[in-house]
């Protein structure tokens, strides 16, 4: 459907059918240099991440999501009406610009809320420009984790320097929740480092027709 190509490489949007319903509607897939990122038939991890998240903050006022993907996360977010304020970090220029051509066809409606902001940058320098204390709740969703990166760089991400960074960021009381493909100690001991505790959280999903077992690693300021 779309293809873009940038110094990290290439995002490429397409259709396929799910075998399971060959006759239903055509599946959206986002790959990012040829790594499978996501789709819109299995949107239950991006969608339990907005879930878990919200449920450990009494007031998650100001959220930050980093990583736009195909919306999915962003749009759980946007349906607790104790949200006031949801920035949503991508790097990608051209995916935002998918989601809000109608490329992506449900990208304008989920894009529509004027309660949302789409930066278009680094993760790392969009938490580096906020105000300390700024946000009540933070979930970071920029790679498949720290063990299967698309980008080696985003290992970055996942370590302690970046992650003090982002408990500057938070409020007291405020939370961030990491999504992760498969376990990692690794991350799990570089969060308790620096928040000085993280409870790992499994989620199970069937992902084209093989089940899944993906982690939630949550901290709190």
């Amino acid at each position: 459907m779309a293809r873009a190509r940038s110094t990290r490489g290439e995002v490429v949007l397409r259709e396929r059918y799910d075998p399971l319903t060959p006759d239903g509607p055509r599946v959206l897939e986002l790959r990012v240099n040829g790594v499978f990122v996501m789709d819109t038939l299995e949107t239950s991890s991006e969608k339990g991440l907005a879930t878990a998240a919200l449920a450990q903050v009494d007031a998650p006022r100001s959220v930050v999501v980093g990583g736009l993907g195909l919306g999915f996360t962003a749009h759980e977010v946007l349906a607790d009406p104790r949200v006031e304020r949801l920035v949503v970090v991508e790097i990608e220029e051209a995916l935002v610009g998918w989601m809000r051509d109608g490329t992506v066809p449900h990208g304008p409606a989920f894009l529509a809320d004027e309660r949302l902001s789409v930066v278009t940058a680094d993760i790392r320098t969009a938490v580096a420009e906020a105000t300390v204390g700024e946000h009540d709740l933070v979930l970071l969703d920029v790679d498949n984790g720290p063990g299967f990166l698309v980008h080696d760089a985003n290992a970055e991400v996942y370590q302690v320097p970046f992650l003090q960074q982002l408990r500057c960021v938070l409020r007291p009381g405020g939370a961030l929740v990491v999504w992760s493909a498969a376990a990692s100690e690794t991350l799990q001991r570089e969060m308790e480092q620096v928040f000085g505790s993280c409870v790992p959280i499994p989620y199970e999903v069937a992902l084209q027709s093989r089940d899944e077992h993906y982690w939630l690693y949550l901290s709190r300021r």
